[in-house]
């Protein structure tokens, strides 16, 4: 039987792609995750885990929708082969249930993590070349020196509540403590 696995890494991505494709696979059953792949709890993935049986298949899009890394992904696959279960990814025609299946899996996950290593590099050198340029990431800071100023002398003034205080600097109470303990 094949059972299928789909993985979207923000509920702004659409599974239908994987989805349709699992489906033509004619997947008996698909669970799936909203995850980021780096992320270690996929309740999703741990449902198909646990429902495969011997002599099953589990079916993936593509092999970055399993393995958060190569190493990750050749766990998994080895522990369903101990199972008696196989792996069949669609994208990279692997299906571990064959000799050649089995090679080119681990010549494909190789690639996989290769491939997420060179764009992990490239965003690095990408913010550092920015960061030369005087440009800084993250959010913008919501209280400058002159608002932190004029909220301690607001807090110092006991006839202001913290509520009020944050309704005149248009802050939360948590962005309020976290800029004053500064």
């Amino acid at each position: 039987m094949y059972i299928g696995y789909s993985r979207v890494s923000t509920s702004d991505q659409n599974p239908d792609l994987q989805l349709d494709a699992l489906k033509k696979e004619e997947c008996h059953q698909i669970f799936s995750d909203t995850a980021s792949g780096a992320k270690t709890d996929r309740p999703g993935l741990d449902e198909a885990l646990a429902f495969l049986r011997g002599g099953d298949t589990l079916v993936v899009w593509k092999l970055d929708r399993l393995g958060r890394s190569l190493k990750h992904l050749i766990e998994v696959v080895n522990t369903l082969k101990e199972r008696g279960i196989y792996f069949k990814s669609i994208q990279e025609s692997i299906d571990t249930s064959t000799s050649g299946g089995k090679l080119i899996f681990h010549v494909f996950g190789a690639l996989a993590e290769f491939e997420r290593d060179i764009i992990r590099e490239r965003t690095m050198a990408g913010l550092k070349a920015a960061r030369a340029r005087g440009r800084k990431g993250g959010r913008p800071r919501l209280m400058d020196d002159k608002k932190i100023a004029m909220a301690k002398s607001l807090m110092a003034d006991k006839t202001n509540t913290v509520n009020q205080v944050c309704k005149t600097l248009g802050v939360s109470r948590s962005t309020l403590y976290r800029y004053l303990q500064e």
